[in-house]
């Protein structure tokens, strides 16, 4: 229901937004290269004779070197996607499915399922925000520009009544999916990890049930009480993508690519990234990036935002991976048994030498995963056809004829292109694979 109310109102806010601003309409409003897909180095889009305040804000946020920002991204974005899935209820979603080719078409459907109607409403307050930034009254009372206020202005400044009930009605929905989801996975850590494995091992599942209520609580009011102090969603945003996953990314990536990693590396890893993550911003907060170089925030540069969390991101990964080592190497190697029966069901890339040997010493029929060339074209294609998802619903909020069509068939190559090197692969690997378990009979062992 949450969806079909987003769907129906993210199409409702394209709509208006193609009926209000019409492509010339646009073209006037923007600086040339704005539709470009392609990033350049740096933001160099001449907007000072449209709005004047947005070069200031570019500056202020250190988006003007957007090459390096970009670069940074992918850098996270890569190690993130090789930590594996989230160590949230991301995870629970993963180890619901009851196979690892459900797990991947659950989470290929996810892009498919939530990007177009998404975009089309983000595009769509985009160029009503553009063409009509002036009718928004973005002015605080200090005379600042709050860029913050264009979505909650524009949605009472555009949307009629009835959509608007259904626009809030789906933006609160989504809101309390994701904050139930949150608020519903904490106490389960901290109770079962927690209380009832080094305070009460004895308690009663209603002992456990009061427990939750009480950390649930908690919870919620810890996070509102953070709320108050928070300067602005882009800063809190910053903090929990940037610096708080680049705490924990070392912890998780090793746990799927080297077999002497345990238990106490990554409580290690994850404790000194996690107090990396939140002690950076105060070694950080009096520097901001200026053309490239780091600067004090004093004199003219004095209201200039603190460094972006994203910039410091490769230093905690760096605290993070030693803690990761140090903590490893300060216990022993998991069992031998843990280890060849991860090896076999999961046969992970990365250092693994060590326990294939062992395995194949007692299984010659299992091999090694030769697939590594296979799977990063897939993730290859698979980049250019979620890039091709967001696109496509942009282009045709913005009218561009060509680069639709071009969009959509680079979709159409790409799909193909994953159905036969991906989805048929991946249904023949599991069947090799049934087959492998069966015959060594690991089913039946504890």
């Amino acid at each position: 229901m949450q969806f079909a109310i987003m769907t129906v109102a993210g199409v409702t806010i394209a709509v208006i937004a193609m009926m209000k601003v019409s492509p010339e309409m646009l073209a006037s409003i923007v600086p040339a290269g704005w539709d470009s897909l392609m990033p350049g180095w740096t933001l160099d889009l001449k907007w000072t004779d449209i709005f004047s305040d947005v070069n200031e804000k570019i500056m202020n946020d250190q988006y003007g070197l957007f090459g390096i920002f970009i670069m940074m991204m992918l850098f996270k974005g890569v190690f993130n996607s090789m930590a594996g899935p989230a160590p949230n209820y991301d995870m629970q979603k993963i180890l619901s499915c009851r196979s690892g080719k459900e797990a991947a078409l659950m989470s290929g459907s996810v892009p498919v399922i939530l990007l177009i109607p998404r975009y089309l409403m983000i595009m769509g307050f985009t160029i009503l925000a553009l063409a009509f930034f002036k009718d928004l009254d973005l002015t605080t009372k200090t005379g600042a520009i709050d860029f913050e206020l264009i979505l909650p202005n524009a949605i009472n400044e555009f949307v009629p009544v009835g959509v608007c009930g259904l626009l809030l009605a789906g933006l609160l929905a989504a809101f309390m999916s994701t904050f139930a989801s949150t608020a519903n996975a904490a106490p389960a850590y901290i109770v079962n990890d927690i209380y009832k494995k080094y305070i009460n091992p004895n308690a009663s599942n209603k002992t456990m049930i009061r427990a939750s209520y009480i950390v649930t609580v908690g919870v919620v009011v810890v996070s509102i009480v953070i709320g108050f102090f928070v300067e602005s969603v882009n800063s809190v945003l910053q903090w929990i993508t940037s610096a708080l996953y680049g705490g924990y990314i070392a912890a998780n990536l090793l746990k799927w690519h080297w077999w002497r990693f345990n238990g106490n590396g990554y409580f290690w890893g994850m404790i000194t990234g996690i107090l990396a993550a939140m002690v950076c911003p105060f070694i950080f907060d009096g520097y901001t990036m200026v053309d490239g170089h780091f600067v004090e925030r004093v004199g003219e540069y004095a209201n200039n935002a603190p460094m972006l969390p994203l910039f410091y991101f490769p230093v905690l990964l760096v605290v993070s991976l030693i803690g990761c080592v140090v903590g490893t190497y300060s216990a022993p190697p998991v069992e031998d048994e843990t280890l060849e029966r991860f090896y076999i069901t999961i046969r992970p890339w990365g250092f693994w030498k060590p326990v294939h040997d062992k395995v194949v010493a007692k299984y010659p029929q299992v091999k090694a995963n030769k697939n590594f060339k296979r799977d990063m074209f897939n993730v290859a294609v698979g980049i250019i056809w979620q890039m091709c998802l967001t696109i496509i619903p942009m282009y045709i909020v913005i009218r561009e004829g060509m680069p639709l069509l071009t969009s959509v068939l680079i979709l159409a190559i790409t799909t193909l292109v994953l159905k036969k090197n991906w989805y048929d692969k991946m249904s023949k690997d599991e069947v090799e694979y049934n087959e492998l378990m069966k015959e060594l009979k690991l089913d039946e062992k504890k």
